[in-house]
């Protein structure tokens, strides 16, 4: 280094038009003030960084930085060693447009590392030696050295200019016992930044100090957590000082999220940290997120997450544990008082919070009442019974097991919609007869069994402050005559996109770099239908063992968890009753069904289950498992359990075998070039039942029929099976269908609205699901599915398709003299009127968006147009076309597995548009129901 060069290589650049990704690892001393820098075999003379290195496809940025250091240098080290100071990034030149994205980790140690204490990489790293910060910085100093200034201006700032003083508070030094040597415990410096929002000691014309601190780097985001401790019966909010800002008052706790932490644990852990309480996670609701732009000086952005935890009365000061030389105290004020201090300053971040309080607490109780009442009425309540005399006596007793675990599947939809949805359950149900208020609420609950309307978008109609109040009385040191914590158990005001499928923090892009580093059974175990994603450092809080060592055992905090361990206690019960079904009946396609998913329930593997309800031939029809995914709206891979319980009703499945039969000839028809269809559709087995019981994934609007499985192996190899629920179509038809008719088809045309056309696209909506793409071969040559490739829209795209290509097949079956004539304009005046029932049950449910955007489609190619008195009729000329074109294009997106189109058409279409307003508008005065409410006296006899 006398004179010497200093070279910094990343390795060479492949390919155009894309990124190349590295990490840098630095090594610092911190009482010698000296970088650690290597000599490669092939650059002799030449001096390097500690270790650099790209990250290979199948591991991720800190694994690979971990097994750079271990490799070149014999260095093996803790994941909690590296500090991910910055992300440096930089366009391509002319020559070559890859771009480089390099991730900078710094590990600090406390004295240099002994020479002698490295295993150097053989012919690779010929020698290693320690060079002054300041001589390193003056050497770069001479050349282009972008990647290195932020470097060197952290450790500038954090050792010399003292500005990140918590960096040196913060880090805890530890021992690593094999190397004798010891570094500090860090955590991502790019999140070192404060968040106060302090007020005045004393509060008497208390001014408000907003300070987001010191901040690094720019066009990039800074996130956070906010937390908020609120009182209900007092309305106060707590508030604590700080011991480095003397006369100020803050927010209850705030911290930036640390590299290697979620969101909601780094809310927990920060109150547990800052005041000693030790909340579980379902105290924590996270009533918003603030996102703020940086200014023209520094485009850092910020995303803060505001949790509230609600308790029943303020917790007792003594109570708390204050973090020693960080909170000097704590405090309770009035929220009126806090809101009337932060009106004088920017209070953006908290307006929200404040509107939030006041609409939950200081809502009118009649006008609430009113409100449910209302949402109530959209249902129309009916019975739906069968006769049970085609069953034989065992069957008989079968079907009181099979109820019985068709109401444990039940419990375990409860659980997979929100953690805390059986306790909230539980509390209403408890609490409903206290006032004409609690019955409305259970009676909605019961309907959507979730705090979230399913008619409304998933719009909460009611709040944590209705949930169950729960107590701790360990959640704080013991003060003498309280009996502990008492608070509400939280939910989200806006309805989870990953329900409990995934930790409710998790978005998609941490999702998706997870699974990039997983094996390939792995990911397709983390993508598939039967299974929870969880974290192991939720695991980690809730069992208290948080501590260095556990934390080692894990490289990403996500992990999978299948459904036979996730939910084995209920499953365990619910196998141990069809197991006695089983034993009991006589017939024996229905015994081999029963015994299997009783299996399948305990082992996770579902195929030989599917395969005997495919093969089902008996008289007690059931259906029971996991099956539909409309629940995951994050990416639309997890099944939701389910369960359907009905007599055959032999004659009507008698009359449908047409349908079955001519699969492969529709197949071999679609709208859609022939390269994309199969050669091979199997006859779908229909069958029609008379329901007498549902139970799980069965909230909100009813379906009228199905189609299963969902595997797309078992798809491939035999096709599904079709099950018509007739009296739910026949109820649909009689309180719901025909008077939407009468108020929004034109009037002329009112009389092609019959059950008979009705039932019979019900029939080949669910044909036409086993028909087209599922298995594709992506462009690339990759192998694939529709659900996998379309995610979160695969589900609208794909009730869309069954609902236009299910038109296309009546119209064609008709060409074929399969069908008669007399169809041809009562199928389409049916479905129009089919459309304004669906949209009701609004664009969160992917039937109601599927037709929204078939709707809207027909609309504008003038096969529908608008009529006298805010009607709409059809143009019989255009609605072949109109019909044959939505088709081609959905068929075509989904064989090309195209995420973006299929968001193109969804975003364009699938929207309420102008005449789908004035139908709904008219529709909600003249309070025609949007569906039914059905109760089963059969289950209900046997359940009681």
């Amino acid at each position: 280094m006398g004179g010497g060069e200093v070279e910094v290589d990343v390795g060479s650049k492949s390919g155009n038009n894309a990124v190349d990704r590295g990490v840098h690892v630095w090594i610092f001393a911190e009482t010698t003030q000296e970088l650690l820098i290597k000599q490669s075999h092939n650059r002799p003379g030449l001096w390097d960084l500690t270790a650099s290195a790209p990250i290979p496809h199948s591991h991720s940025s800190l694994v690979t930085a971990r097994k750079e250091l271990k490799k070149q240098l014999g260095l093996t080290l803790p994941k909690d060693a590296f500090e991910l100071v910055y992300v440096f990034n930089e366009d391509g030149d002319e020559k070559n447009t890859k771009k480089e994205s390099i991730d900078v980790y710094l590990v600090t140690t406390i004295d240099p590392i002994p020479l002698e204490a490295f295993t150097l990489q053989e012919k690779q790293v010929s020698a290693v030696k320690y060079l002054s910060y300041d001589e390193y910085k003056g050497l770069l100093a001479k050349q282009d050295s972008r990647q290195h200034a932020q470097l060197f201006d952290i450790i500038e700032n954090r050792y010399v200019n003292m500005i990140y003083t918590d960096a040196k508070i913060e880090g805890v030094i530890h021992m690593i016992q094999k190397s004798k040597f010891p570094y500090s415990l860090c955590f991502p410096y790019y999140n070192i930044y404060h968040f106060s929002y302090q007020l005045r000691n004393g509060m008497g014309g208390g001014e408000v100090e907003v300070d987001v601190g010191s901040k690094s780097g720019n066009n990039a985001v800074d996130r956070g957590v906010h937390v908020w401790i609120f009182a209900e019966t007092t309305q106060e909010l707590l508030i604590k000082q700080s011991h480095n800002r003397p006369g100020l008052w803050d927010l209850t706790a705030s911290a930036p999220i640390p590299h290697s932490h979620s969101s909601l644990v780094t809310a927990r852990k920060e109150l547990k940290k800052q005041l000693g309480l030790t909340l579980p996670k379902d105290a924590f609701e996270l009533v918003y997120v603030f996102n703020e732009d940086g200014d023209e000086k520094n485009t850092k952005k910020e995303s803060i997450d505001v949790y509230l935890v609600t308790t029943i009365d303020p917790i007792p000061l003594e109570a708390f544990t204050l973090q020693e030389k960080q909170v000097s105290a704590v405090k309770y004020l009035s929220y009126d008082e806090y809101k009337g201090l932060l009106a004088k300053q920017d209070s953006r971040q908290h307006a929200q919070l404040f509107d939030i309080i006041e609409n939950r607490y200081k809502e009118n109780t009649e006008a609430r009442s009113s409100t449910l009442q209302k949402q109530l009425s959209r249902y129309a309540p009916i019975s739906l019974n069968a006769e049970l005399a085609g069953l034989t006596d065992s069957d008989k007793e079968a079907l009181v097991f099979v109820v019985k675990a068709a109401a444990v599947i039940d419990e375990i939809f409860y659980l997979q919609s929100w953690y805390s949805n059986p306790s909230l359950r539980d509390w209403l149900k408890e609490h409903a007869d206290e006032s004409e208020l609690n019955k409305l609420k259970w009676s909605y609950y019961l309907i959507n069994k979730s705090p979230w309307s399913s008619l409304d978008d998933g719009t909460a109609f009611l709040t944590t402050a209705d949930s169950e109040i729960r107590l701790l009385s360990n959640a704080t040191k013991p003060v003498k005559g309280w009996k502990g914590l008492e608070y509400r158990a939280a939910f989200p005001l806006p309805k989870p996109l990953g329900a409990n499928f995934y930790p409710a923090d998790m978005d998609k892009t941490e999702f998706e770099t997870w699974k990039e580093n997983l094996e390939k059974d792995q990911q397709k175990e983390a993508t598939g239908f039967f299974s929870v994603i969880k974290r192991h450092s939720e695991l980690l809080l809730a069992s208290e063992t948080s501590d260095s060592n556990n934390k080692e055992s894990y490289d990403h905090d996500l992990y999978i968890v299948p459904y036979s361990a996730e939910y084995k206690s209920l499953l365990t019960k619910a196998a141990d009753l069809l197991h006695k079904a089983a034993d009991i009946t006589q017939t024996p396609s229905l015994k081999r069904l029963l015994h299997s998913k009783a299996d399948a329930f305990l082992s996770n593997d579902y195929y030989e289950s599917d395969m005997a309800w495919m093969d089902l031939n008996s008289k007690l029809e059931v259906t029971i498992g996991p099956y539909e995914t409309y629940e995951d709206k994050l990416f639309g891979y997890k099944a939701s359990f389910e369960a359907f319980v009905g007599i055959r009703d032999d004659i009507a499945t008698s009359q449908l075998k047409l349908f079955g039969d001519n699969l492969q000839l529709l197949e071999q028809n679609l709208p859609l070039d022939d390269v994309y269809k199969s050669k091979d559709v199997n006859a779908a087995p229909i069958r029609v039942i008379q329901l007498i019981y549902n139970a799980g994934d069965v909230k909100g609007p009813q379906i009228v029929a199905f189609n299963l499985p969902n595997d797309e192996r078992i798809v491939k190899d035999r096709g599904t099976a079709m099950v018509m629920l007739k009296n739910v179509s026949e109820a649909k038809f009689e309180r719901i269908l025909q008077p939407i008719a009468e108020h929004c088809v034109a009037k002329e045309l009112q009389e092609f609205v019959d059950f008979e056309s009705y039932f019979t696209h019900t029939i080949c909506h669910e044909c036409v699901h086993g028909i087209g793409p599922h298995s594709i071969t992506l462009p690339n040559g990759q192998k694939s599915t529709v659900r996998l490739e379309l995610q979160e829209y695969h589900s609208a795209m794909e009730e869309a398709k069954a609902d236009i290509v299910g038109l296309w097949a009546l119209r064609f079956l008709i060409s074929k003299g399969l069908l008669s004539e007399s169809l041809l304009k009562s199928m389409y005046v049916s479905f129009l009127a089919g459309c304004f029932r669906s949209v009701r049950f609004g664009l969160e449910e992917a039937h109601g968006k599927g037709q929204a955007l078939i709707f809207n489609w027909l609309y504008e190619k003038g096969a529908f147009f608008p009529h006298s008195q805010d009607t709409v009729s059809v143009d019989f000329s255009k609605t072949e076309s109109a019909v044959e074109s939505l088709s081609r294009e959905i068929l075509t997106t989904q064989a090309k597995g195209d995420k973006a189109a299929a968001g193109s058409l969804l975003q364009k279409y699938g929207v309420i548009s102008e005449p789908l307003k004035l139908a709904l508008q008219k529709l909600e005065n003249v309070q025609v129901p949007v569906d039914i409410a059905p109760n089963f006296p059969v289950a209900k006899k046997i359940l009681q």
